[in-house]
């Protein structure tokens, strides 16, 4: 973590965003150990609105959400607004059946991680997504 907090300058702000409270919970708990800042949405609404007006490091979302959309929506318009189109998106979902990896992939989503996911593997995602996306910035 040293490496990304070093580059950002500061504590990188994560978005979780998940319709299960206690996953969020768990999440921001985790986190917020390892030096993060966390803001979290329950719906593809509630986080479009906070990424469009935080601007995130990094957004961690599910795929089932509960305002009808899902992560994979999400993750289009995401990744089709100037704003937010350079920002991570990792999905992390259990569902692992009937192409939903796939259509993650398509909608643009950096990364993807099968439940369940262990606490390090997650941190471990999301150091690598976020040094990526620093690297990628210092070339522009």
């Amino acid at each position: 973590m040293s490496t990304v907090l070093a580059a950002s300058g500061g504590n990188p702000l994560v978005l979780v965003v998940d319709c299960d409270e206690p996953t969020r919970d768990m999440y921001k708990e985790w986190l917020t150990y390892c030096g993060f800042r966390v803001v979290e949405a329950s719906t593809a609404n509630q986080a479009l609105e906070i990424a469009h007006s935080l601007h995130p490091n990094l957004i961690t979302t599910g795929i089932g959400l509960r305002d009808g959309d899902d992560g994979c929506v999400l993750c289009e318009q995401l990744k089709h607004a100037d704003d937010t189109k350079s920002i991570p998106v990792l999905v992390v979902t259990g569902w692992a059946m009937g192409g939903h990896v796939e259509r993650a992939r398509d909608a643009g989503c950096d990364a993807v991680l099968l439940k369940p996911v262990p606490p390090s593997v997650l941190l471990s995602e999301i150091q690598k997504l976020l040094e990526t996306a620093l690297s990628t910035a210092r070339l522009s």
